[in-house]
């Protein structure tokens, strides 16, 4: 085992990856070389980061018991960080780069606290830490927060006077030498797992998945351009895009007649504003879609020149992505194109239901919005006119109920009923109506129908609450819609490091 190092393992991984049958692929090789990989990886980044010092640095401050505790923690809190990137999104919103740099000048930036204060500052190592040294890298204000709550769990007094668990299974070490600290990771560091970072054993099964799904797309990508029936008949890039496009042409319907749409509304209150801008963004959309494709259609004939764009848009369809053109005029969406073209026809029945008489949906549909903010701002708005309350006082309360979108008849007085959210990283507990850990192998758990309503800022429930990001799709990051305050019976630092999000597409 001596001789297999990660970089070894890393090159046999993509060697495994593109052979063999796609179900022995997903189901063997890439679990049990990523996992040898990934155990080997962790191991070596913990003991790595140690080896950035040496005896003197250990002994080198007068306060050796606290510098040498909290420099442990510090490595563990570096490797932490720098290899949580490999969960993708649910990881860090965005990519960070985290170095050694950034270690060294921590472990100097303690020294210098210990030695000029007689206590050990915790919140000032603290802030030092997640605010300027990890977190000058730092520019999404969600990753911000897990930085700063990984080192309020990592650096607290109880590092140094009583017993803490760095993450589970491995509790902080006692006061050893340079030596002891190498032997104490080696025999004492958990195998490689999910748990080390404080996420759910979930966040790997969906690492593995996505490496697979690459995998699969890149030998999709890979294959011959015109390919040949079995029946020995072969099958054109161009006939395939051809019977797309006509596929496509039928079940497209017309766009929004809003000349028509505007003439039967009088009171345009903030909900029909909202339905007006929907449906005029989907127009947009479609009239794009049929012009790109009659272009396309017409150069396939040989009546138009084949442009660049034709050229781009044929690959896309063919290859079963959505349109740089579409995607440009559309909302965020993972989807490839069969599937993202399903989820368009549903949005525009939802938006023609909704227009026919411009009342409520009895449970909205949040997902299916290009702009879901302008809704939840909407509510606001006309909570506001009601009650003639300032809108910059108030904000949104989200009480989670026990109905799902079926069970819902009628749209309340005030607020909505939103539906469609999935949870990424736990789940929602509808007996104890809170957020509990996850089940193994269910990565998105459905919510039940959330109610929205406005409040003023003053009456917001602030205890026993997880502030939960809330994105249209699994890229988080620049898809980031809204906060939902929701219920939690555990610490909320759980929640964060586990990185918990609500998610509108999956």
């Amino acid at each position: 085992m001596e001789k297999f190092r990660p970089s070894f393992l890393w090159r046999m991984y993509h060697t495994v990856s593109l052979a063999g049958h796609h179900q022995l692929l997903r189901r063997v090789y890439l679990p049990k070389v990523t996992a040898i990989a990934s155990r080997l990886k962790t191991t070596d980044t913990a003991a790595r980061n140690l080896d950035n010092f040496n005896q003197e640095t250990l002994e080198m401050c007068g306060k050796e018991a606290e510098f040498k505790a909290i420099l442990f923690s510090l490595c563990y809190f570096h490797a932490v960080v720098a290899e949580r990137m490999k969960f993708g999104p649910q990881g860090w919103n965005r990519v960070y780069p985290f170095n050694v740099g950034d270690l060294t000048i921590s472990v100097y930036v303690l020294y210098n606290y210990l030695e000029a204060n007689n206590r050990v500052p915790w919140e000032d190592l603290r802030y030092l830490f997640g605010e300027i040294m990890y977190g000058g890298h730092i520019t999404d204000d969600w990753d911000r927060r897990l930085c700063r709550t990984y080192l309020e769990e990592l650096m607290q007094p109880e590092l140094v006077d009583g017993d803490l668990n760095l993450c589970t299974g491995f509790p902080a070490p006692p006061n050893l030498d340079y030596i002891g600290y190498h032997n104490y990771i080696d025999d004492n560091l958990p195998p490689e797992s999910p748990y080390l970072y404080g996420l759910h054993p979930n966040a790997e099964i969906g690492f593995l998945t996505t490496l697979s799904e690459q995998c699969f797309k890149t030998i999709f990508e890979l294959q011959p351009r015109d390919s040949g029936a079995s029946s020995g008949a072969s099958v054109s890039r161009e006939d395939v895009v051809r019977t797309i496009i006509e596929d496509f042409s039928d079940k497209l319907p017309e766009g929004f007649n809003m000349a028509e749409l505007m003439a039967r509304v009088e009171d345009r209150t903030p909900f029909i504003i909202v339905a007006f801008q929907e449906c005029e963004r989907m127009n947009t959309l479609v009239q794009e879609m049929r012009r790109t494709m009659r272009e396309l259609m017409l150069g396939l004939k040989g009546e138009l020149t084949i442009t660049s764009d034709m050229e781009a848009l044929e690959e896309s369809l063919f290859f079963d992505h959505v349109p740089a053109s579409w995607t440009k005029r559309a909302y965020p969406s993972m989807c490839g194109l069969q599937a993202w073209f399903a989820d368009l026809l549903i949005r525009i029945k939802e938006l023609e239901s909704w227009s026919n008489d411009f009342n409520l949906p009895s449970s909205v549909w949040l997902a299916g919005f290009f702009n879901p903010q302008s809704f939840l701002t909407a509510i606001m708005q006309q909570t506001a006119r009601k009650n003639e309350w300032p809108l910059d006082k108030m904000c949104l309360s989200c009480d989670v109920s026990k109905k799902w979108k079926e069970d819902i008849t009628a749209a309340p007085r005030e607020g909505a009923y939103v539906n469609g959210l999935f949870m990424e990283g736990a789940r929602w507990d509808m007996q104890i109506g809170s957020i509990a850990s996850s089940r193994l192998k269910e990565l998105f758990p459905q919510m039940p129908v959330i109610f929205i309503k406005a409040i003023t800022q003053d009456k917001q429930e602030t205890k026993n609450i997880y502030e939960c990001p809330v994105y249209k799709t699994r890229d988080r990051g620049p898809t980031y819609v809204w906060t939902f305050n929701l219920k939690s019976k555990e610490k909320p630092a759980k929640w964060t490091l586990g990185g918990v999000a609500l998610l509108l597409q999956v």
